[in-house]
């Protein structure tokens, strides 16, 4: 037996029509509640991010309750046997009494840390997304420049955190950050006073990075992400290519209820990932690194994946110093630090932030763009961008190049040249390759388009010839390929009189006139040619014989 419902139940009514008289929120949520968003597997990647935010969060402030951030000299006195007696601080004790002590201690510890790594590596995995299909273009470059943001202070964040259990190889990496600090030129004394309080460790750097990491830090972060949301929600999400697509419509589900109920499974899942890893996966046990001392230096200790480019850039870095006026009295520049310190970090984060305007100064395009480019289509953005990622993975694998060294049997110095080496030479070599890989593509987007797709069934021709019969491709992939867009290029031809339009006299524009013309253009046209018409008519017309595969 059922039942028509006629009216809405009061439980609802009532209290939604008292909000609704008091807030007007009826209209505001009726629109934003059916929101479409588009469809695509890439677009959750920044939901990694965003939900190992929250588990940060949640996980952060359940160790708040037990952890000390404090370099107080005590004895531990704990339940594990081995360092009983032994001195520690304050930090590291209570760190101990998480671990072993408090109930679900090791799991929060440890889905903390986990969920840290998966923040940065979903962070990365977007903005690279968001990159290579160009969905940084206008009206979006103020959220990619707050994405540029988030990236640099979740390092930053990562980096407090990390030291806080003040063990032996929080410490190690602590005495690198000391290094680049102090080496700063006018500037670096002052810094490392006021951060260690004195001189190294001094008595302060630990509630320093504590107030840093649980309060500044993580309240810019949430002021910044939530910036980032509403900014999509207000200008829309971009979205791939595809049948009835277009810049002036989104095509996809309601917010309510169909990407509310991916959504809310996807965190679920992001949620068991972690605490599947906390609890199989062991991470950071400072129990057996032992507490932080200034005289020790732990072997093979290797930094968070995140910070391994730093490392593998002092490293690799010559023993480079400037003594200023010819003396060490009147100062020393030591650039093998201050190089991989600031440059590195300085080209990437830079190159990151200037990237959406370098590009319509060059290509003066600025449309509106609502539709993601699919990477192989704007083969130059594609290869500049796999050259930084190799630039990156470089110094990110010469961060381990004393493991590569000891396990591959390799002398180290020459694992240090290779680095050297490569760091020039592999970013050049992974652009040709990549611009040609894309061009390859393209050629294969407009096979598909000319010639159909492969069927599966061979015919042999009257003459003997054996070809494959092509299909005309399925719309939804048809109309995939033709979302293709040619790069805009400056107009730079010269007038009747011989000269250039404006913006593209002088040196910088001509600079900027060719720059234009190697990145636009359409590098490869997709065909509409029939070059296969006679041979599909003798295919019709004549005797043939099939085959399947």
């Amino acid at each position: 037996m059922t039942t028509e419902l006629k009216t809405v139940p009061k439980a609802i009514s009532g209290p939604s029509t008292f909000l609704d008289d008091r807030l007007g929120g009826a209209n505001f949520l009726k629109r934003n509640l059916r929101k479409i968003f588009p469809d695509h597997w890439s677009f959750l990647l920044g939901e990694i991010a965003l939900y190992s935010f929250i588990i940060l969060l949640l996980t952060g402030t359940f160790l708040t309750f037990w952890f000390k951030p404090s370099m107080e000299h005590v004895i531990y006195d704990g339940v594990y046997e081995p360092l009983k007696g032994v001195g520690m601080s304050a930090a590291y004790a209570s760190t101990m009494e998480i671990s072993f002590e408090v109930r679900g201690g090791l799991l929060m510890r440890q889905m903390h840390h986990w969920a840290a790594l998966l923040f940065v590596a979903g962070m990365t995995v977007h903005m690279l997304r968001v990159f290579f299909t160009g969905a940084y273009r206008k009206p979006r470059e103020l959220n990619w420049i707050i994405g540029v943001l988030l990236l640099t202070l979740a390092l930053l964040e990562g980096l407090t955190g990390y030291s806080l259990p003040d063990d032996l190889l929080s410490g190690a990496g602590l005495r690198i950050t000391e290094g680049v600090a102090i080496s700063l030129p006018l500037v670096g004394t002052f810094i490392t006073f006021f951060l260690f309080g004195g001189e190294y460790p001094g008595e302060d750097v630990i509630p320093r990075f504590y107030s840093l990491h649980i309060l500044l830090i993580p309240g810019i972060l949430l002021a910044l992400i939530s910036a980032h949301m509403v900014l999509m929600w207000v200008q829309k999400h971009t979205q791939m290519p595809g049948k009835s697509r277009t810049n002036q419509n989104v095509v996809g589900a309601p917010f309510y209820p169909a990407f509310m109920a991916k959504a809310g499974a996807y965190f679920l899942f992001t949620l068991g990932v972690i605490a599947g890893l906390a609890t199989f996966a062991q991470i950071n046990p400072i129990w057996l690194f032992g507490p932080y001392t200034p005289a020790d230096v732990s072997a093979g200790s290797q930094p968070d994946w995140y910070m391994g480019f730093l490392e593998g850039a002092l490293r690799i870095m010559p023993p480079w110093e400037i003594n200023l006026f010819g003396t060490t009295h009147a100062g020393t520049l030591p650039l093998s630090v201050i190089i991989p310190a600031l440059v590195p970090m300085g080209i990437i984060m830079t190159g990151l932030a200037l990237y959406p305007f370098l590009e319509r100064w060059v290509t003066g395009d600025n449309r509106e763009h609502h539709v993601a480019d699919r990477p192989r289509n704007n083969p130059h953005r594609t290869s500049i961008g796999i050259s930084a990622v190799t630039f990156y993975g470089v110094l990110w694998l010469l961060g381990a190049n004393d493991e590569i060294s000891a396990n591959f049997h390799v002398s180290l110095n020459w694992t240090t040249y290779a680095g050297r080496f490569l760091i020039v030479v592999a970013p050049a070599l992974a652009y040709l390759i990549t611009y040609r890989i894309c061009l390859g593509l393209q050629r294969q987007d407009s096979a598909v388009v000319s010639h159909g797709v492969e069927s599966g069934v061979i015919k042999r021709l009257p003459h003997g010839e054996f070809i494959e019969v092509h299909t005309p491709p399925a719309d939804d992939l048809e109309a995939h390929v033709r979302g293709k867009e040619p790069v805009l290029m400056l107009p730079v031809a010269e007038d009747t009189a011989g000269i250039p339009p404006k913006g593209m006299r002088g040196p910088l524009g001509k600079l900027r006139a060719r720059m234009s013309k190697a990145y636009g253009g359409e590098k490869i046209p997709l065909d509409e040619g029939h070059e296969h018409e006679e041979e599909h008519a003798a295919i019709s017309g004549g005797d043939d014989h099939t085959l399947t595969r």
